[in-house]
């Protein structure tokens, strides 16, 4: 495995490679990009075990699909999608979790003798997150935690640009109301 940047090339090459029959191409891919991914579909879901399904099922379509490739955007960029699409398509499947309200939730996690703050306010907006929509979920952590501009967001989540703006804004709107009780503790 190669430590640092992986240029688009390589990855490029790789899928090629796994196109022509070689299994070491598709591993190689897949220990790159595995840590990532699953970040991404942790994330995502909000849960390891829904986040486990729809990267393995992920996988298998990258797997089975690498012919669809174009090769308009980053092998990564296309990798990103998928998950992203499997993870929706979990949450859709699943529509029904266990909710805790709010305050309840807020309550639980507070803790006045504990010093790791950073890891709370870490865990709170990702509970945060489950507030929002899957879309607009998929939206914020593209852009806001994930760092891609919005016209790449929404080439990876296959809607308009303005799209991907209006569930931003209404995404931060909403954990704005959920996390404002981090502005008094800070």
């Amino acid at each position: 495995m190669t430590r640092g940047i992986i240029s688009q090339t390589a990855d490029t090459e790789l899928l090629r490679a796994h196109l022509a029959g070689d299994r070491e191409a598709f591993r190689e891919l897949y220990e790159r990009h595995r840590n990532h991914l699953w970040a991404i579909a942790l994330r995502t879901t909000g849960n390891p075990d829904d986040a486990a399904d729809a990267i393995q099922d992920a996988w298998v379509s990258i797997h089975t699909s690498a012919t669809s490739y174009r090769a308009d955007a980053s092998v990564a960029s296309w990798l990103h999608k998928i998950v992203v699409n499997s993870c929706l398509d979990r949450i859709r499947r699943c529509r029904s979790h266990d909710t805790v309200p709010l305050f309840e939730f807020a309550t639980m996690i507070a803790d006045d003798h504990d010093y790791t703050e950073d890891i709370d306010v870490s865990l709170s907006i990702g509970r945060a997150l489950d507030v929002l929509t899957p879309d607009q979920r998929a939206a914020i952590i593209l852009v806001d935690l994930n760092g891609y501009s919005i016209s790449d967001a929404a080439a990876a989540l296959q809607v308009p640009f303005g799209t991907v703006k209006s569930r931003c804004s209404r995404g931060r709107e909403k954990l704005a109301l959920v996390l404002n009780y981090l502005r008094e503790e800070i």
